[in-house]
């Protein structure tokens, strides 16, 4: 954790948004292991219960204040955060992954409408508002259509509600990320975000365990030495991935970083290709390259907006 504190007071907002990307690659490829041997309630139960930890001990250690002024605002970003984290596995638990992944990823298209519907109500009360450059939303479609090119994702008929689960999570992660970057410009630090947003996920975790446990289904389930050890792990690159990703949006410009995220993809496709030995079609190398051309197009138009 100190060293991506330390690593956020140097890099930009850009580089930060590219260091959670691969952090959040990592925690990726960390859940789809560990979900091999214990439930979706779990898993939302230790990511948030290992972040929330790690996060409380470097504040008492450093003595940053927990304290917040603004606790509505990291109420609706738990919400919002922590149910689209759980549509999401519960996505990828029914769906092929490379379709979750991709309806999930959406959330920078829907970033894109919530914006471009606050500013149609703010020009609509004639309040001061930023336009938003018709070439940043390109760049954004632009991302997007990469990410499907690289996973060509495929839903069957009967997995409609499993789908609509999936992209729910990305509208609702949108709204987070929206949320992320409004804590930021109010002053709030990084370790408080995501110290509140860690505890909330492990209430909600808790109160997942304890449906299914009225529901009859088991509750817990005990992992093995290398479970537990997946479980660690999720925690750890989520909550360096937070770290970053909130300084990303507290000091870029969301539709940019949004855009930038898209690279998560980059990197579990060059993760497959290297350690699984997964086969690399020229779509995908093509999405790629599209991928990339948009992050940085974003990222420049994003900082121009800013200057």
């Amino acid at each position: 954790m100190t060293l991506v504190r330390a690593a956020a007071s140097k890099l930009s907002a850009a580089w930060m948004m590219v260091l959670a990307t691969v952090l959040f690659a990592g925690m990726g490829l960390c859940v789809k292991k560990a979900s091999a041997e214990v439930t979706t309630a779990e898993v939302v139960f230790f990511r948030g219960l290992v972040g929330a930890l790690i996060m409380a001990t470097l504040a008492w250690s450093q003595r940053l204040p927990l304290r917040t002024q603004v606790p509505r605002q990291h109420l609706w970003r738990g919400v919002a955060g922590v149910s689209a984290l759980s549509l999401w596995f519960y996505a990828m638990a029914h769906l092929p992954l490379a379709t979750a992944v991709t309806l999930n990823y959406m959330s920078s298209v829907w970033m894109a409408v919530f914006l471009m519907l606050r500013q149609l109500w703010k020009r609509w009360r004639a309040a001061p508002h930023t336009p938003i450059p018709p070439m940043l939303l390109g760049a954004v479609l632009l991302g997007f259509v990469g990410v499907a090119l690289v996973l060509r994702p495929t839903l069957q008929r009967d997995q409609w509600l499993q789908g609509l689960a999936a992209l729910l999570s990305g509208m609702l992660s949108a709204w987070a990320y929206l949320q992320v970057a409004a804590l930021g410009r109010s002053g709030e630090p990084e370790h408080r975000v995501v110290f509140y947003f860690s505890l909330f996920g492990t209430l909600v975790g808790l109160l997942l365990m304890g449906g299914r446990a009225l529901s009859d289904t088991q509750a817990w389930v005990s992992p093995s030495l290398s479970g537990w050890a997946w479980l660690l792990s999720i925690g750890l690159f989520a909550t360096a991935a937070q770290l970053a990703m909130t300084r990303a949006y507290a000091h870029g410009q969301p539709l940019a970083m949004a855009s930038l995220q898209y690279l998560g993809i980059v990197h579990a496709f060059l993760l497959g290709v290297w350690f699984f030995d997964e086969p690399v079609y020229t779509l995908s190398v093509v999405g790629t390259v599209l991928i990339v051309v948009a992050g940085i197009a974003a990222n420049r138009l994003g900082s121009a907006m800013r200057n």
